[in-house]
């Protein structure tokens, strides 16, 4: 195993891909602009059978299914052990899918349970992206900076936030976020 290239953001990572063959690709969800799951869309719709396992500081209870249903080959946080990463590594890099023991059993404790889907998981990734940084405290301009989008386009998502959501202010949203551990 060999460690060829890094990039910076998304725009770095779609650029390499697109001029040199990697036999899988590591990929964070938190980056400069488009975050991980914009940039995995990306490189799934061009590149489906590329297997991109996604590495991050997040939770696998907040990004973990998102990201496998866009088309990762598996999730990880950056606070597993080293030796799961390898296998991770390679399980990917043979087509298959990589989860972890944890993940696998909640996501078996879910198939058992007949409880509907939490107000959260019907959001779009960026939506739930927006929910998180307000929900962390970030000003609608700090997000809107943080992932290059506009002040009125964050205001739309938290528009839609709230209205999906059925809640009616920021700090509804905190609370629920809190509530869900969406800020961990």
């Amino acid at each position: 195993m060999i460690v060829v290239d890094e990039a910076e953001n998304a725009t770095e990572v779609l650029d390499k891909i697109r001029k040199t063959y990697y036999s899988v690709v590591v990929l964070d969800i938190a980056m400069p602009g488009k975050s991980g799951l914009d940039a995995l869309k990306e490189i799934k719709a061009e590149f489906p059978r590329l297997p991109v396992l996604m590495l991050s500081m997040y939770p696998e209870d907040q990004y973990a299914i998102r990201a496998l249903r866009s088309g990762a080959a598996g999730y990880m946080t950056k606070d597993s052990a080293p030796e799961e990463l390898v296998t991770a590594l390679r399980t990917v890099s043979t087509g298959r899918k990589y989860i972890s023991p944890s993940l696998a059993e909640r996501l078996a404790f879910n198939l058992d349970s007949d409880t509907k889907k939490e107000s959260h998981e019907m959001l779009s990734d960026r939506e739930y992206q927006v929910l998180c940084l307000i929900a962390r405290g970030k000003t609608i301009s700090e997000i809107a900076e943080q992932l290059s989008l506009s002040v009125k386009t964050i205001s739309t998502y938290r528009g839609r936030i709230l209205e999906k959501m059925q809640l009616k202010n920021n700090a509804e949203l905190t609370n629920y976020a809190v509530r869900h551990h969406l800020t961990d």
